[in-house]
């Protein structure tokens, strides 16, 4: 696991700017955070590194797919973890055909988000004091030996 401390907006787009440059197709990132942690903001900087300017919260309409070269499935499960079945309402989204040729990454990914994939990102936002703790954790064979 690395832990980066963060102090403003800026810093949290540029730590996912850099995750963002060494992302492939297929990947998998899982983001969370409290609310106001900056997990939009870490996702503008991974849509940056791939050349992406226009991403935004898809709060209200679950999932956003931003084309590019390689594009970025950008997914909010916020409202499905309220209703109490995000599991069954994931699966719904039908991410596994676009997924294996973009870069996803869901904010309040969970357990019902990790299934997705055996080799992922696993990010959380401490944001308990001023300058947030953001801690990566590589799992799987495909970020072993990446250096974050």
């Amino acid at each position: 696991m690395s832990v980066y401390e963060v102090a403003t907006p800026d810093g949290m787009s540029a730590l996912g700017s850099r995750i963002g440059a060494l992302c492939q197709a297929g990947d998998l990132i899982l983001l969370n955070g409290p609310l106001g942690a900056g997990k939009t903001v870490f996702v503008q900087g991974i849509g940056a590194a791939l050349g992406i300017e226009d991403v935004t919260s898809p709060t209200f309409v679950i999932s956003r797919i931003h084309k590019a070269k390689l594009p970025l499935i950008h997914v909010d499960v916020y409202r499905l973890l309220e209703a109490g079945r995000a599991a069954l309402y994931l699966d719904d989204l039908d991410l596994d055909s676009p997924r294996e040729e973009a870069v996803t990454v869901i904010e309040w990914g969970g357990e019902e988000s990790a299934r997705l994939s055996d080799d992922r990102l696993e990010i959380t936002i401490d944001r308990s004091d001023e300058i947030r703790k953001v801690s990566i954790t590589a799992i799987g064979s495909r970020w072993a030996g990446v250096e974050l």
